[in-house]
């Protein structure tokens, strides 16, 4: 086969055989094709799109490319979450112990931050010690005697996605609800979980801004997992405004805690608890979303989620007695208040800019190679529907960077929409889709 006749093809429209996705999968990643062939072709997908069936080869080849991780032999349900990256989203933080305390197996393989957007591992490494650098052997183990391990991608498993992924963001091609989909589900197939609860974005701060599109994207991620024989169900939330109140990765992490002690604010919880639920469903640990909504609840009540969210930090290398005081470790050497110029009420913020106005602070990577700074983020004091008043606090930015701090201030000032007319929150589940529909 002719890498030139395959881009050639899909140029025009036509659909590929199983045999030609399969040969520029194998081929790139192992080096015979170069780049500028593999990025003809993701561009010719961009624009003309796949098939369902030709996403299922794509999610098969890549999987094909790596190890798999074979997790038979571990007794209990085993079920992981992914979310398509928004601005504050720190659910895996919470969702992880508290599903696990339910007795649920999670074996979860994390992203770091992407664009706007924050990242898990960079969230949790923020703890002073925590380790997320897990052999196959060393994860298998946590999962089996500890219920929950969270671990980076290793660079054996779907290569073909690490190479590919590195071509798309450079581009433009990242968009591509078949490429999203490829990559998303190749890597979670390739864990060997037995379900998965997918959390897809919508909204200003969201990949996908258009809800349209979200919905296309979750039907083909459900649709992908049931050709891989995967229990899926993907919940649709809202990315219209940052979830929860802080966006930073040290900041975050204490929200979450605040979150697994009951004092979490009301958004963030009821995408948290939407998911969470979703996955005890799935694993049989109850009925339906309310009883299992019950079950959660109790968990935070009694303290168990909380205290095996301090087992696991202390598992995975980081000191649980230092999470409380976490924010006071190292101060950021710059703490800037937002103040409100008039009198009104939040109609909208914009997450996107938000997100980007954070990575400037130090919270995420400019580039590829950046050194986070995990205490730098912003604080949000008001959200959507709150009525202000000239001078009250919008957000607190914090940063060890002068020089982006003037810069940063107006930024965020310029994120809030301020007026008169009425205003109320976002609903936060737009729709949850799976085998029952």
């Amino acid at each position: 086969m002719l890498p030139y006749e395959i881009i050639e093809k899909k140029q025009q429209g036509d659909r590929h055989s199983p045999e030609e996705i399969r040969f520029m999968v194998k081929e790139f990643t192992a080096g015979n094709i170069p780049d500028y062939q593999i990025s003809a072709w993701l561009m010719a997908i961009y624009f003309q799109g796949f098939s369902i069936e030709e996403t299922a080869v794509l999610v098969e080849a890549m999987i094909e490319s790596g190890e798999r991780i074979d997790l038979s032999d571990i007794s209990g349900y085993k079920i992981d979450k992914h979310s398509t990256g928004g601005v504050g989203d720190k659910v895996t933080l919470i969702l992880a112990p508290l599903v696990a305390a339910a007795g649920v197996k999670i074996p979860m393989i994390s992203g770091r931050g992407l664009g706007h957007t924050g990242g898990t591992l960079d969230k949790l490494e923020s703890i002073p010690g925590f380790t997320t650098d897990y052999s196959i052997d060393d994860f298998r183990r946590q999962v089996d005697e500890f219920g929950v391990c969270i671990m980076g991608q290793s660079a054996t498993m779907v290569p073909a996605d690490k190479k590919m992924y590195a071509l798309r963001d450079v581009t433009a091609t990242v968009r591509s609800i078949p490429l999203i989909c490829g990559s998303i589900m190749s890597k979670k197939i390739a864990e060997g979980i037995d379900g998965l609860v997918l959390d897809v974005k919508t909204g200003r701060g969201a990949f996908i801004a258009e809800e349209e599109k979200s919905r296309e994207l979750a039907n083909q991620l459900a649709d992908i997992g049931k050709e891989f024989g995967l229990d899926v169900r993907v919940v649709i939330t809202d990315m219209n405004q940052p979830l929860g109140n802080q966006i930073g990765n040290r900041n975050e992490v204490v929200e979450s805690v605040e979150c697994l002690k009951g004092n979490g604010p009301a958004d963030l919880m009821e995408v948290t608890m939407e998911l969470s639920a979703e996955m005890l469903v799935l694993a049989g640990k109850a009925e339906d979303v309310p009883a299992a909504k019950t079950v959660l609840n109790e968990l935070i009540e009694t303290g168990e989620a909380l205290e095996k969210f301090y087992d696991l930090v202390e598992i995975q290398g980081g000191d649980p007695k230092i999470i409380d005081s976490l924010l006071s470790l190292e101060p950021s050497k710059f703490s800037v208040e937002v103040t409100a110029p008039a009198e009104g009420i939040v109609q909208s913020l914009d997450s996107y800019q938000l997100g980007t106005t954070s990575v400037k602070l130090g919270a995420g990577r400019m580039q590829m190679g950046d050194v986070i700074d995990p205490k730098a983020g912003i604080s949000l004091e008001r959200k959507i529907g709150d009525r202000v008043n000239a001078g009250d606090v919008l957000a607190v930015c914090y940063t060890d960077k002068e020089s982006v701090v003037e810069e940063a201030k107006q930024s965020i000032l310029d994120v809030f929409e301020i007026d008169d007319a009425d205003a109320s929150p976002p609903t936060m589940i737009h729709e949850v889709i799976g085998d029952e529909t």
